[in-house]
């Protein structure tokens, strides 16, 4: 059975990283790890360790991007939360066999990670993303 590792990482979702971080660096004196664009989902993402997980500030790069139509139908604040797994195939087949909707059939695989979302309606209401380390 898959396990939960713990929190990777809250995603919260701005209109401009630029005009966050400085509430997250010079206020709560957070450091920022690294930004990198994800081109697949349109978005660009800061880093911002604290303790074992990250806050993510996630921001759109293009007007037709997921990110872009959530800030223009909710606006700025939490988007999601990610749980690592040790077996995120395994914790997605779980989920699937006791009925939780996915939005993700099979994870998406980038260099070094894996990834899939369940979808809100199955969560109370939290978009939640599965997250496994591959190496």
């Amino acid at each position: 059975m898959a396990k939960l590792l713990k929190i990777n990482h809250v995603g919260i979702a701005v209109h401009n990283i630029e005009e966050a971080l400085p509430f997250w660096t010079e206020g709560l004196g957070m450091k920022l790890h690294h930004v990198e664009e994800v081109a697949r989902q349109k978005s660009k993402v800061a880093f911002l360790p604290v303790g074992e997980s990250d806050v993510e500030l996630v921001a759109p790069t293009a007007e037709d991007s997921v990110m872009a139509k959530y800030l223009v139908d909710k606006g700025q604040g939490i988007h999601h939360l990610c749980v690592e797994t040790d077996d995120i195939e395994g914790l997605m087949n779980d989920l699937k066999a006791k009925g939780f909707r996915l939005i993700n059939e099979t994870p998406v695989e980038e260099p070094g990670r894996k990834m899939a979302f369940v979808h809100p309606k199955s969560t109370g209401g939290v978009l939640l993303e599965l997250y496994e380390v591959t190496k």
